[in-house]
């Protein structure tokens, strides 16, 4: 791999774009100091979940896994600026910072890996990372990729034909934007005029290929212009950046201006999935460049320079979500596993389902 070919690591340095770019202000309306440190364990959290994820894989506990280190600030961040429970989110495999900032708890985070019964994703019926969760309006996506936006437009226009004061978000890689249910999903969006938001964290990768071989942009919010909707890209590795873009993004569709595309740059700092092997299509030097610009490690610096936290009370949060991920884990382990009776459960009408000729 060429140095041109790699992604590069910064949101501005992709060279001139007729689409916005976040200014350098250290600031975000609506996060006040007590909100920028439980984001940031938040964070943290996210990270540590993730890393015992793979490890359960290789311990032979979990027998697949897909996770999002390096991705925390953009998952974060963008749900900083929504109303859980009341907006509708629909996430992509990689979100589980998703899910753990809108609510999902980390026993039920460790009930998904495991597969168990009251995992509240699917019951344990789904492998990993398919989120979905009914009291926090987070509907589960499918496993092809791209196939999100259109379900996500689909609430979007429920909740503006409702009255539904709601915004609908969606999340899904820079490759899936080629897929035809983006064009498709986006189109109606903007011509219905959608309160929805379409977040691409976009790390440079679709599982093994590089942007330049996915598309002949730069940035992927330039083509927010086609479908007349605004575009934006943020360093995806900035939460106060990315939180500030998103709060735009969402008052905006409140109001009735449509849909935005936001594009995040990032970079994931594992494998694919647990089944990959990075090694193949990216170098080392290049996983360093981006592990040096740490999204926790960058934010924790913002804490300690602006005196909102100290090294200490950082450490004894490390500390704390450490704890949490242990608690979790034991707490999910010991949980039931689906019965095999209920095997059919959700998949066929049962003897209680009303016949549509009782239907008034």
């Amino acid at each position: 791999m060429t140095t041109t070919q790699q992604p590069q690591p910064s949101a501005a340095s992709t060279g001139p774009t007729s689409t916005e770019h976040a200014d350098e202000t250290r600031s975000s309306p609506g996060l006040t100091k007590e909100d920028l440190i439980r984001r940031w364990y938040q964070m943290v959290l996210a990270r540590k979940i993730g890393e015992r994820w793979f490890v359960l894989n290789r311990q032979g506990k979990a027998p697949f896994v897909i996770t999002g280190q390096g991705h925390e600030a953009t998952q974060v961040g963008t749900v900083a600026a929504l109303s859980a429970g009341k907006d509708w989110v629909v996430p992509y495999y990689r979100d589980l910072g998703v899910a753990l900032a809108l609510g999902m708890t980390p026993d039920e985070l460790m009930l998904n890996v495991f597969a168990k019964a009251d995992d509240p994703n699917s019951g344990g019926r789904q492998m990993p990372a398919h989120w979905s969760h009914k009291r926090l309006r987070m509907v589960s996506g499918s496993s092809v990729v791209g196939t999100q936006l259109p379900i996500a437009a689909g609430l979007a226009w429920a909740a503006k034909l409702q009255g539904h004061d709601a915004v609908a978000v969606t999340y899904l890689g820079e490759g899936s934007t080629n897929q035809g249910e983006f064009h498709e999903g986006l189109n109606f969006a903007a011509v219905q005029r959608l309160p929805l938001v379409v977040v691409v964290e976009n790390n440079g990768y679709a599982i093994t290929e590089i942007q330049a071989k996915e598309m002949a942009i730069a940035d992927v919010a330039d083509r927010a212009q086609a479908y007349g909707v605004r575009g934006a890209v943020v360093d995806g590795n900035d939460l106060i950046e990315v939180h500030r873009a998103m709060q735009i993004a969402v008052q905006a569709a409140r109001r009735g201006h449509g849909p935005t595309l936001l594009e995040a740059k990032t970079y994931r700092i594992v494998p694919h999935s647990s089944d990959d092997d990075d090694r193949r299509y990216r170098t080392r030097e290049e996983l360093d460049l981006w592990r040096a610009r740490d999204p926790i490690d960058r934010l924790r610096k913002h804490l300690l320079e602006a005196r909102i936290l100290t090294s200490e009370q950082a450490d004894e949060l490390i500390a704390k979500a450490a704890e949490e991920l242990r608690g979790a884990e034991a707490f999910a382990a010991a949980a039931p596993d689906p019965d095999p009776a209920s095997l059919a459960t959700h998949l066929y009408a049962d003897s209680t389902t009303p016949s549509t000729s009782s239907i008034p």
